[in-house]
């Protein structure tokens, strides 16, 4: 019979050692603090050092243990250096969250050699070091769970996105590619695939460079899509974060390859 108690041990993360990347800000964040409220040890992982020692900051001020590390995500060894460093100070890595991204607006027959260089360097390349590094560990330890980032962009196509939603189709299939050749070791490899989200990279469409947000036109930017949701509502960062949650704990211990898509009901055909 299932019980509080058990309810609490299939959703708790009491004892674990997790690696937030792109904890700075946004879902990363959000998945960062969440992650530790559950009782992970949490390491927030970012390339701006500054923001991810806020994000420790944070999750120590309310009870819970973490940890801030300035990574580049793009660079293999940074990513294998912030891994090794972990194990050696935890003795293990039990969640990996492969978080971090970046936004490049532009049409596909106006893309640089350069610009595809440069997001295809954090959004896939800095999700297959982090899956590499940490899978290697948590093949060697027989368990573990990677949770990977993708993006609503991956399942339907809109204009002016098309790099971005290529690299996200990357880890989508990255995903699937290593939950079959882990799965045998104990080790799960999950994919999130968020709908619209306000954070900093959707912050884009209102914020002022000052960093000002135009309330008016946040408004304009926002009001379509909860129009076009279900729910009638944009995501919040914790929103995605909780579906982080499930895929690191044991409650999701049957599930693996699985892209997970918290959007408000929108339908992709």
């Amino acid at each position: 019979m299932e019980t509080r108690e058990t309810l609490e041990e299939a959703f708790g993360l009491a004892g674990r050692v997790a690696i937030v990347t792109g904890a700075g800000s946004g879902i990363g964040r959000a998945s960062a603090e969440v992650l530790a409220a559950a009782g992970a040890v949490v390491y927030c992982a970012d390339l701006n050092g500054t923001t991810a020692d806020e994000t420790a900051a944070a999750i120590t001020k309310e009870g819970g243990v973490a940890h801030a590390r300035a990574v580049d995500v793009a660079e293999r060894d940074a990513v294998e250096a912030l891994v090794d460093d972990v194990v050696s100070a935890g003795g293990r890595l039990d969640v990996m969250c492969n978080i971090a991204g970046m936004m490049l607006e532009s049409s596909i027959l106006d893309l640089t050699v350069d610009d595809l260089e440069r997001i295809m360097s954090v959004n896939f390349e800095g999700v297959l070091f982090g899956c590499q590094s940490a899978g290697r560990v948590m093949v060697g330890q027989r368990s573990g769970s990677i949770v990977n980032m993708a993006s609503a962009a991956a399942l339907a196509p809109t204009p002016m996105v098309g790099p971005y939603a290529i690299t996200k189709a990357a880890v989508v299939q990255l995903t699937r590619s290593m939950a079959v050749e882990v799965g045998k070791r104990g080790v799960r490899v999950n994919a999130v695939a968020p709908g619209f989200v306000p954070t900093n990279m959707t912050g884009r469409y209102y914020v002022r460079d000052d960093g000002t947000v135009d309330e008016e036109m946040k408004e304009k930017v926002l009001e379509p899509m909860r129009r076009f949701a279900p729910l009638r509502r944009v995501g919040q960062p914790a929103d995605i974060a909780y579906c982080v949650l499930y895929l690191a704990s044991s409650a999701s211990s049957f599930v693996t390859g699985q892209l997970l898509s918290p959007n408000g009901g929108v339908a992709f055909t």
